[in-house]
């Protein structure tokens, strides 16, 4: 990385900017289950570069089984994931985890770690035993806690912070991993709208400043504000895919959630809003 006249050598393995480096990510003909049922067959996807991509669908359609086999928490027994042509599969550990960064549902801190020690974790792809902590390490994390604003909390203990602290300081110990592609499982699960707008703002600036973001979501409309690309999922198949204005049409949402529902623009963002239909209005044929 070049700063005025001065360059200095990025690790071994890490690209000079990682969060400007586009990495494709896809899966060709995947087939995902736990023991004998499938919950994905035959799926086909490509994450766009740069995007903020949300997956959204029914409980039990696939989605976090999509993004754990992205993330190869899990091994299709058919196809395959990529990572810029090359199987994942086939790609040591430490060299995946400088490239992709996953926030798992609802992650577990070791009691009474602090929020520092808890980002530090993030620099473990780049440490070995000829390359221990360096000057290089602490930049990374002292960027992280200032980029997700949790440098004031450093010293705390994880185990002290809101709901919405703790989901940032999980989000910052994977950026310090300074990873071009970052997977989030349900980054908003029980949290409050506040903290979840809180977490999203992040995750869009984010994606502005380079890097690329795979969310599994719940809440639809959440998802159709903040995304850039939007897999709509029903059944372990994606049914609808594109922008939000593309996949948030009152046609999809039916295919989807089975769901009759109004669309109109978000006054905030001009962005699709759906307004599900009450049973009166669905009666009174409204919808």
């Amino acid at each position: 990385m070049t700063t005025g006249s001065q360059t200095t050598a990025p690790h071994p393995g890490q690209d000079t900017d990682p969060v400007g480096r586009a990495a494709h990510l896809t899966g060709s003909g995947l087939e995902v289950g736990y023991e004998h049922r499938t919950v994905i067959a035959s799926l086909d996807v490509a994450i766009p570069d740069r995007s903020f991509t949300v997956i959204i669908g029914p409980n039990g359609c696939g989605k976090s089984t999509l993004l754990r086999t992205l993330a190869r928490l899990l091994s299709p027994t058919k196809g395959g994931v990529a990572l810029d042509g090359r199987a994942i599969s086939e790609i040591p550990t430490k060299e995946l985890a400088r490239t992709i960064g996953l926030l798992p549902q609802s992650p577990l801190a070791p009691e009474g770690i602090t929020v520092a020690d808890l980002v530090s974790r993030g620099r473990h792809p780049y440490q070995g035993l000829l390359k221990r902590w360096s000057t290089e390490d602490e930049r990374a994390v002292a960027g992280a806690l200032e980029s997700t604003h949790m440098a004031e909390f450093a010293e705390r203990c994880v185990d002290e912070l809101s709901g919405g602290q703790r989901q940032r300081a999980w989000i910052a110990m994977a950026l310090a991993q300074e990873t071009p592609l970052l997977l989030l499982d349900e980054p908003t699960t029980y949290l409050d709208i506040a903290h979840q707008l809180d977490v999203l703002n992040l995750c869009a600036r984010l994606q502005q400043e380079g890097r690329t973001l795979v969310a599994v979501l719940h809440d639809l409309n959440l998802a159709l504000r903040y995304a850039t690309h939007v897999i709509a999922m029903k059944d372990g198949a994606i049914i609808a895919e594109g922008s939000p204005d593309h996949v948030g049409t009152a046609q999809t949402i039916k295919d989807v959630f089975a769901i009759d529902a109004q669309i109109i623009p978000d006054p905030q963002t001009g962005k699709p809003l759906v307004v599900p239909a009450t049973s009166e209005s669905v009666q009174q044929g409204e919808l």
